[in-house]
């Protein structure tokens, strides 16, 4: 459970606070498409990523798919129930062979009642979660598609010039709000203008500047 101690929401617990955070835990283990737990299920633990990749989706009601966030290794999901006692906001599904370390929420719960000043870490995590929503309602508003497919390869990309899409294009078009046709279109005219260069799921960005410019 060493990976614990990297997640930034637990990096003020003692060697004894972590003790109690491992001997509550679980690890789970997943397969492609297995459900963590589904949109407005009840929440009783969070989850953080050992290894594989989850994502963090919303369904509309004709079963369209908007995937809210990629969740890799040593990524943290699942706590917004312990904030507010409601329901999941979203679902969490496996995109791949996964595992996962489940922690219920009481163990958390208890450790910051025992020690109140350890609560400063759940009002940095919360105010990042608000930046990065901020950043995405701006992004639907002041980039198109080609922008924001752009902004999304960067990230999956990282500081990485060869890079694979772990997603299918279904899925790539949900992170990015817009439909399979016109996510492909976005990255066809990339590989036209010689910004990247693809070999089936494998990348490799050719002018980084460019695809910055046209993400921002």
């Amino acid at each position: 459970m060493e990976l614990l101690r990297n997640v930034e929401l637990f990096d003020r617990f003692s060697d004894e606070d972590h003790r109690r955070l491992a001997d509550a835990a679980d690890r789970m283990e997943l397969i492609r498409n297995d459900v963590v737990f589904g949109e407005g299920a009840e929440a009783d633990a969070c989850y953080v990523v050992i290894d594989g990749r989850i994502a963090i989706a919303n369904k509309s009601v004709d079963g369209r798919e908007s995937m809210v966030a990629l969740m890799e290794r040593g990524d943290l999901f699942g706590e917004m129930g312990l904030f507010d006692g409601l329901g999941r906001s979203a679902e969490a599904r496996a995109l791949e062979q996964s595992s996962v370390i489940r922690i219920p929420y009481e163990v958390l719960k208890a450790l910051w009642e025992d020690s109140p000043e350890l609560l400063w870490s759940v009002v940095r995590l919360l105010s990042q979660r608000i930046r990065a929503t901020d950043e995405a309602l701006a992004d639907s508003f002041f980039l198109d598609v080609t922008g924001r497919t752009a902004k999304h390869l960067l990230e999956l990309a990282g500081d990485r010039d060869d890079f694979e899409i772990p997603i299918t294009q279904e899925e790539l078009a949900g992170l990015v709000g817009a439909s399979r046709e016109r996510v492909n279109k976005a990255i066809a005219s990339f590989l036209r203008l010689g910004w990247i260069e693809q070999n089936d799921r494998q990348y490799r960005i050719l002018k980084r500047r460019e695809l910055e410019i046209r993400s921002s």
